[in-house]
């Protein structure tokens, strides 16, 4: 993760992990293409696949296109690519494994299916500032 620090104090002197920063950039890019129910889980200590989930609802299939798209785009432009992308041709659930940071684009159906929030509900929310 080239371009962010690898650690960054923040507030009351906490240090924030370099994929807790990818995540909330990656969330708040998703809103500002109007995408919602945006939610990052820290999976740190309950998993050793990823530290984070962003776990966003798309409510068409042009706006979870347009999401992922933006996504990828300016965080490439911070020095971030992803390792691997799925689901860009049926574009109802994509998948942006950024290693430390997966990103979950759903269309309301499949996010209430496969219901992550649930699977993983031992994960502490992050809030969005």
């Amino acid at each position: 993760m080239s371009s962010l620090k690898d650690e960054e104090r923040v507030g009351q002197g906490r240090e924030v992990a370099v994929g807790e920063l990818l995540a909330k950039r990656a969330a708040e890019l998703s809103l500002e293409k109007k995408c919602e129910e945006v939610k990052i889980l820290d999976l740190r200590g309950l998993t050793s696949v990823t530290d984070f989930f962003v776990i966003i609802t798309a409510d068409s299939e042009r706006k979870a296109k347009a999401a992922a798209e933006h996504i990828i785009d300016e965080l490439r432009e911070d020095g971030e690519r992803p390792m691997h992308v799925e689901g860009m041709d049926s574009m109802h659930w994509i998948l942006l494994d950024y290693i430390d940071v997966v990103v979950h684009i759903f269309m309301p159906d499949e996010r209430r299916f496969y219901d992550l929030e649930s699977l993983w509900s031992d994960a502490p929310i992050v809030p969005l500032s």
